[in-house]
């Protein structure tokens, strides 16, 4: 099992509530800082998700982790008739909805509050599912997994965008300083957290990444791993299967 990393560490709160707290704080800040601290690159990844289940024709998805709905959005270009978008924030939903409303997408897209690890949904009831930067904030990997197979259809497709540490130099070491000096200085100066984003790389650090993600996947029933680096490794694009 990783190594658990939450946001406060004199909190005496749960990973769960510490990371919603988090989120709610950030809510109004994070579409900006997520394209300062990724440089905009974060918006090429998700079209590469798009493009992937665009080839499978899903009728409904689920975005787990929707955040402020980027990705959720995004999707809607897959030609999917249904979209939820689900998250623990109701702070970033909230910025997820107006979002979604400013595009007249409200009858295609959905924006719920709810818990990854305990899915308010039938067995075998979602084409899809994705997840964008948010598998390393579930308090506990394997039930978020196995909640995910669960109401995920036979043969649906569940790709995550997540991101993990370039194993070759100098990418590596430039990734391991960047991450540790330069991203939470941004977040001090741009964010009303200044804890936010140094749980952000800390969690990033620790996160079973590559193989080690694939072998979970597998554990929990998943078939047809596939692990696509992205930008010199400094994020992954997993796909699986049911």
């Amino acid at each position: 099992m990783p190594k658990k990393v939450k946001p406060y560490k004199t909190s005496t709160l749960g990973k769960k509530e510490q990371v919603t707290q988090m989120f709610d704080t950030i809510s109004g800040s994070y579409d900006g800082l997520n394209r300062v601290i990724s440089f905009g690159i974060d918006i090429k990844w998700r079209n590469r998700v798009v493009k992937i289940l665009k080839k499978k024709n899903p009728k409904n998805i689920l975005d787990i982790a929707t955040g402020t709905g980027d990705l959720a959005i995004n999707l809607v270009k897959t030609g999917a008739e249904q979209i939820i978008g689900l998250d623990i924030s109701k702070g970033m939903l909230e910025v997820g909805k107006k979002k979604v409303a400013d595009k007249d997408l409200n009858t295609t897209i959905k924006m719920i509050v709810g818990d990854s690890e305990n899915l308010p949904f039938e067995d075998d009831s979602f084409d899809a599912v994705t997840v964008a930067f948010g598998v390393r904030n579930f308090e506990n990997l394997e039930k978020g997994l196995s909640e995910i197979y669960r109401v995920l259809k036979p043969s649906g497709t569940f790709v995550v965008l997540e991101t993990s540490v370039p194993a070759k130099s100098p990418f590596k070491q430039g990734y391991w300083f960047y991450t540790k000096n330069i991203l939470p200085l941004i977040g001090r100066l741009f964010s009303k957290d200044r804890s936010a984003y140094t749980y952000l790389s800390e969690s990033a650090a620790v996160f079973p990444y590559g193989q080690a993600f694939n072998n979970i996947l597998g554990k929990i029933g998943f078939i047809a791993m596939e692990n696509r680096p992205q930008t010199f490794g400094v994020a992954s694009i997993y796909i699986a299967t049911k």
